[in-house]
Parts: C-alpha cells; structure tokens; sequence
C-alpha cells in the first residue's frame, strides 16, 4: 500500500504561515493497494486538493470514522463528484434512525450547502460499515467502534502482507490508565495489534489534557503507550489541534521522542503525521517516500 496527506489537523482547519509545515487541512488521508485502487480515510478540508489527483480514477471508495465536521467538511469540494463518469462509494457509521445518506444529506443541503446529494453529477452510493470484514479490491477492510463522542469508527485495511490503521479521533484511555487495562477492554485495540502502521490521534499535550477529559481525542503519552501495546510497527501522530503551531508540534515531537524511546520504541518507527507526507507501507513497517515527513525526534528545527 501507499498512502499520503493530505490533512492532518483536528477540529478546524487552521492555515497560515505558523502551521504551513505541518499543514492546515484536517483529516483526509489517501490509500492506494497493491492493484491501483484508492481508498479515501475521511473527507476533511484536505480532500479538495485531492481532488485533480484523481483524475482518470473511475471508482472511489471513501470511508468516514464519524461525521463531525471536520471529517465530511470538504466532500462538497471533492472534484470527481462532479464528474458524471466517475463512481463514488461513501462508507460510514451505522446509526439508529436515520441512513448514511440522509444524515451526510443534512450537511450536503440548504442552507449550509447549495448543492444537494441528488445533484451531484457522479455515482454517489452510500454504505454503512457491515460488522464483519469485507473486501475493496485486493484489501480486506475491518471497522469497529471506537471511543469517541457519537458514532465513530476505526479501520484496519490490510493489503497481502502489510496493514494500516487509522484512528484519527480516539480517546482510548479515558477513564483508566491504559496500563493497567487488559487488552480485550482496550478501544481500538484489535484493530491496532501488530499492524505495519498507525495513525492515531494525538490532539493534546500531556499538560493540556487535564481540562478536555472525555472530549474524544487523546495526550500524546496515552497514544504512545497505545501503540507500544498493540505493537504497531510504526506510528504516526495524527489530528493536531488547530492551537499548535509548528513550534509546538516539533517540540511535542522531541517530547513524544523521549517518551516512546522511555518505552522501549525505536527510534526511527515514531514520527508526526505531515500534509503532503506519502508513505510506503510494508510488512516490516512504513518507509516514508518524499521530503515532506516530520524530522525525527531530536532533529527538530533543523
């Protein structure tokens, strides 16, 4: 598989020149498998810069962890809805009463849109996540619940030898520290284990955390230990908050390095998540494949 950025902030999306290394676009991650397919991981602001990559792509699956906004807020600027010869697989949360299409249709319609889900041009379908596995191209897909405000989903996709998981919003450690937790009563754990890559988020610094307990998103020792326990084989932090600066977010990152290496982690498997970063992954782990990569733990501001 191989992935890219293209939105990496939490909550809002915050551009400007104090977050242009990281980047301003909230979540939106690009997947391709092995045989050309494209997977979409939400459909933040940074989805309308994906858009012209698209281009030639018949079939795209898009799949939403939940529907807060800056997770579906860009889908109206995804240009191939606007192509007629392109089809379009929403994948989304199950919840009670309403259907996928009619709840993401409360955002795609007036007044906060001017263009309703039945005008778009392409071949919009909508599917809720089933409860067992299911198949996209070569990969197998498997989304679970997660601990996070409203209905919210993780995802395990895994391609011949290599996995990915994705969860952007995730709160797994509250009310317990994870440490002392056996891992069946662990969110998100199973999808997690040993997988080749991780996404998790990391909203919060560790002194920060204290004042949004059970707001959704984790500190960053709580997403460490999280992904120490479940063994990923590489980790990127994801969903910055839109108050950090890239000053913060290199010295949360030389911070997160020494804890990561306190628990045992290598150095070279732990790095921030950065718009535009495109990543390699394998069965053995994540290569990054372009300069657009955080600098590891100790190399910031260099």
């Amino acid at each position: 598989m191989r992935l890219r950025i293209w939105g990496a902030r939490g909550s809002i999306p915050a551009p400007g020149p104090r977050t242009a290394r990281y980047g301003g676009n909230t979540s939106c991650v690009q997947v391709t498998l092995s045989d050309g397919s494209v997977l979409v991981l939400d459909a933040g602001s940074g989805i309308r810069d994906l858009g012209p990559a698209c281009d030639g792509v018949e079939r795209i699956h898009i799949l939403l962890t939940h529907l807060h906004l800056d997770h579906i807020q860009g889908l109206l600027f995804f240009a191939p809805f606007f192509r007629p010869e392109t089809e379009i697989v929403i994948w989304g949360p199950r919840a009670p009463g309403r259907s996928l299409r009619d709840r993401i249709g409360r955002y795609l319609s007036a007044p906060l849109s001017p263009i309703e889900i039945r005008s778009l041009p392409a071949k919009v379908s909508f599917r809720q996540c089933p409860p067992d596995e299911w198949r996209i191209g070569p990969a197998r897909i498997r989304a679970a619940p997660v601990r996070h405000r409203g209905p919210t989903l993780g995802f395990r996709i895994t391609d011949a030898d290599s996995s990915l998981c994705y969860l952007p919003d995730h709160e797994p450690a509250l009310g317990v520290p994870l440490a002392e937790l056996e891992p069946d009563w662990i969110s998100g754990f199973a999808l997690a284990e040993r997988c080749s890559l991780l996404l998790h988020d990391c909203q919060y610094a560790d002194e920060e955390y204290s004042e949004r307990v059970g707001w959704g998103h984790s500190r960053v020792s709580d997403a460490l230990v999280f992904a120490r326990r479940s063994a990923a084989d590489h980790v990127l932090l994801f969903h910055h908050d839109p108050l950090h600066t890239d000053s913060d977010l290199d010295q949360l990152h030389v911070r997160a390095g020494e804890r990561w290496a306190a628990l045992g982690g290598a150095p070279d498997a732990l790095a921030m998540a950065t718009e535009g970063a495109e990543v390699d992954v394998r069965a053995d782990g994540a290569r990054h494949t372009n300069g657009a990569a955080a600098p590891r733990a100790g190399q910031a501001g260099r």
